[in-house]
């Protein structure tokens, strides 16, 4: 039986989502809740500018999309506690507007009908945050029904920190996330309580603030308060690069480090960790469903303990690829898998 899900919010996040799912048996999006139009939403569905035309039948019917035999119920309430996920059936909410993004206000899909909710950002005080191929055994179906999936530069973060971690220990990490500009920024100057953030996001290189240094430690609580963590915004479209400097607990050689994280891309975390021994550019990961890939060429270690890691990543598709194996992970663990 196909998991029934319902989306608040299609925005990047919410339909990048939906396209996979409906090219998925096991994923059916049963409801969507927006402010705008049918018409308008099955619209920015069939074309993406980053992504291209999807193939396959996505047109409004009165108040619902149609997508070849799947009827997706819309309802355009402002609030999720507003929402009726009960009458179309929808057990898992997405929380993909970008504004809901604590526990008090999220929980209002739970009163709506949604038996488990999944923030499409980072949460302070979600009930567990989950980087998937990180952390999500500790996913606990009595007590935990407000998840966040953290941010996509966390779970590119998470899971090369991971394998680090375990294999050397991490005494300190620095990263830079080189970022793609999103739809937080402006197109022309604005004003912006961040001043650097005012500025038009296709003309400079924009330093700014992310929270992935604070998520990573409800990911790895070892390495919490051990992380710091800054954003520059590029004017690039789509796919984005974490620059980590570590400082680790036990003497490595170059090699060691390669072949440890060679050995988890090609094991344990194969698809979800990447390693490419290729010397390619941002562009040609775009699509790319994996959380980070290794940009082996540029592994670097100086001395025997400060190590310098580069992973590519598409922050849109591989953050939905993660969060539709988090819905099928949650769907498993209530129906008593593992």
């Amino acid at each position: 039986m196909a998991i029934r899900i319902g989306i608040n919010g299609l925005g990047r996040i919410g339909r990048g989502f939906l396209r996979l799912a409906l090219r998925q048996d096991d994923l059916e999006v049963v409801a969507i809740n927006d402010l705008a139009e049918p018409a308008v939403l099955a619209h920015l569905v069939r074309h993406d500018s980053l992504f291209g035309r999807f193939e396959g039948e996505v047109r409004a019917e009165g108040d619902a999309l149609r997508a070849g035999d799947r009827l997706i119920r819309c309802t355009r309430a402002s609030a999720p506690s507003e929402i009726p996920w009960d009458r179309s059936g929808a057990d898992r909410v997405l929380e993909a507007t970008g504004v809901f993004a604590s526990r008090a206000a999220a929980s209002g899909h739970l009163r709506g009908g949604a038996r488990t909710v999944i923030i499409t950002s980072p949460c302070a005080d979600a009930d567990l945050t989950v980087c998937y191929g990180v952390n999500q055994a500790l996913y606990d179906t009595g007590r935990h029904r407000v998840l966040s999936n953290a941010s996509c530069t966390t779970n590119a973060m998470a899971v090369v920190l991971a394998v680090v971690e375990e294999a050397f220990g991490i005494e300190r990490a620095g990263m830079t996330t080189v970022h793609c500009y999103t739809n937080g920024q402006v197109l022309m100057d604005a004003p912006h309580r961040d001043l650097r953030r005012a500025r038009a996001a296709g003309l400079s290189m924009i330093p700014t603030s992310t929270s992935a240094a604070t998520a990573i430690g409800q990911v790895l609580p070892s390495l919490r308060g051990r992380v710091h963590a800054l954003a520059i915004r590029v004017p690039t479209a789509a796919v984005s690069l974490v620059d980590l400097s570590l400082v680790l607990r036990r003497p490595a050689g170059l090699d060691e480090a390669h072949r440890a994280l060679r050995a988890a891309a090609e094991g344990p975390l194969r698809g979800i960790l990447g390693y490419s021994e290729e010397e390619l550019v941002s562009i040609d990961y775009l699509g790319d469903t994996r959380s980070a890939v290794i940009d082996a060429p540029l592994l670097a270690l100086e001395g025997e303990s400060f190590l310098k890691v580069y992973a590519w990543y598409d922050n849109e598709r591989g953050y939905v690829q993660r969060l539709a194996d988090l819905v099928r992970h949650v769907a498993r663990r209530e129906a008593g898998g593992s």
